[in-house]
C-alpha cells in the first residue's frame, strides 16, 4: 500500500468518526433555550409605566441544563446578576441596592444586546439590575427527571420485575417498585418474589434482610420472610440521588423449591447477597410529606403440622356431626 492511499485512508477514517462523535455530542446534550425581554421602560421604578414587568416574564421555568437569553429591549444598558434584590419598594430611602450571591453576573449589556446562561445546577435562582434594583427576576431549574425507569447508571428498565439471582445461581428475586420512577416525599413499594430457578416455584418462607443504601450511607433495614413467595416494604425518600435496594442473609427455608433448599445451606452469605439499583428524584411539585410508612406486620412461623391440625381437626368433627345426624338415631333391628 502506498503512503499516498494510507494517508488518504487514515484521514478518512479520522473524519468519519469526527461526523459520529459530533453526531453523538448532539444527540445527548440537546437542551432548550428559554427567552427573558427586558422590555422599553423597565428603566423607570414609578407605577406609569408602558410596561407591567422589568422582566418579562418575571418567573421562568426551565429544566437543569437549559440556557436563558436575557434580551435587551430598553432605551438604557442593564445588568443581570444573581442575588437578592431589594424589591420594587425596598432601594427607597435606603442604601442598600441588593446583595448579589456571585453564581451569575452579565455585566452592563446595552440595547439591542443579549446575555445567556446555561443553568446547570437546579434550584431556585433570584436576579436583579445591580443599578436600578427594583428590577427583579426568578429562575426555576427543575432537575431533568427522565419519563422511564433506569438504574444507578442510567441504563434505561425495558420491563419489570428486574430479575436478579444470587452468585450461586439458586435463588432468582424479582423486583418491582412503585412509582417505576422515585420521587422525593413520595410513598413507593417494594415488591418482590423469590423463585428456584431450576423448578421455577417460588420459595415460601425465605428469610431475608432488605437494606437502603442511599449516596453511600444506608437509610433503612429490616428483616423479613416471604409468604405464598413474595414480599414487599413501603418507603419514602426525603433526599434525591441513586440508590441500591439490596437484599443480604437469604436463606430458604421454604415448602417450595425443595431442590435449591436442600443444596442451600452450605452457601457463604457472601453468594446470598442480591442488589438492586435506581434513582431517586427531587420532587419539584411536593415538598414534603408528614405520611407515615406502615410496614408489613410481623409474620410468624406456623409448624407445617400445626397448620395440618387447625384444617383437619375441624373438619374431622364437622365429619363426624354429620355421620351422626344421619345415622346416629336409626334403630337396629
Amino acid at each position: 500500500m502506498s503512503d499516498r492511499l494510507e494517508n488518504f485512508i487514515m484521514k478518512s477514517l479520522f473524519f468519519i468518526f469526527c461526523i459520529y462523535f459530533l453526531l453523538l455530542t448532539f444527540q445527548t446534550t440537546i437542551a432548550e433555550e428559554q427567552t427573558v425581554s427586558i422590555p422599553f421602560g423597565a428603566f423607570d421604578p414609578s407605577f406609569d409605566t408602558p410596561v407591567e414587568n422589568w422582566y418579562e416574564p418575571p418567573v421562568i421555568s426551565i429544566q437543569k441544563g437549559d440556557t436563558v437569553s436575557w434580551i435587551n429591549d430598553d432605551q438604557e444598558g442593564h445588568t443581570v446578576t444573581s442575588g437578592e434584590g431589594p424589591g420594587r419598594f425596598g432601594w427607597m430611602g435606603s442604601d442598600k441596592f441588593g446583595e448579589p450571591d456571585g453564581f451569575f453576573d452579565s455585566g452592563r449589556f446595552m440595547k439591542g444586546e443579549s446575555w445567556s446562561f446555561t443553568f446547570n445546577e437546579d434550584g431556585l435562582f433570584r436576579y436583579f439590575y445591580t443599578f436600578h434594583p427594583w428590577m427583579d427576576g426568578i429562575v426555576a431549574v427543575a432537575e431533568l427527571i427522565p419519563d422511564y425507569p433506569h438504574d444507578s447508571s442510567g441504563n434505561k428498565i425495558e420491563k419489570f420485575p428486574v430479575i436478579e439471582y444470587t452468585a450461586d445461581g439458586l435463588i432468582e428475586l424479582d423486583l418491582t417498585w412503585e412509582p417505576n420512577i422515585i420521587k422525593t416525599n413520595e410513598k413507593v413499594v417494594f415488591i418482590y418474589q423469590t423463585y428456584d430457578p431450576t423448578t421455577s416455584s417460588s420459595l415460601d418462607k425465605m428469610k431475608y434482610d432488605i437494606i437502603l443504601i442511599q449516596n453511600g450511607d444506608e437509610i433503612f433495614r429490616d428483616d423479613g420472610m416471604t409468604s405464598v413467595g413474595g414480599d414487599y416494604r413501603n418507603f419514602i425518600f426525603e433526599f434525591p440521588g441513586p440508590i441500591e435496594i439490596r437484599f443480604e442473609n437469604i436463606q430458604s427455608g421454604g415448602t417450595s423449591g425443595i431442590a435449591s433448599a436442600a443444596r442451600a445451606p452450605a452457601a457463604s452469605p457472601s453468594l446470598r447477597t442480591v442488589t438492586f439499583t435506581t434513582i431517586v428524584y427531587k420532587n419539584p411539585d411536593v415538598t414534603f410529606t408528614d405520611e407515615i410508612v406502615v410496614q408489613p406486620a410481623r409474620r410468624f412461623e406456623i409448624p407445617y403440622e400445626i397448620f395440618v391440625a387447625i384444617i383437619l381437626i375441624p373438619l374431622g368433627f364437622a365429619v363426624a356431626a354429620i355421620l351422626y345426624m344421619k345415622y346416629g338415631n336409626r334403630k337396629i333391628d
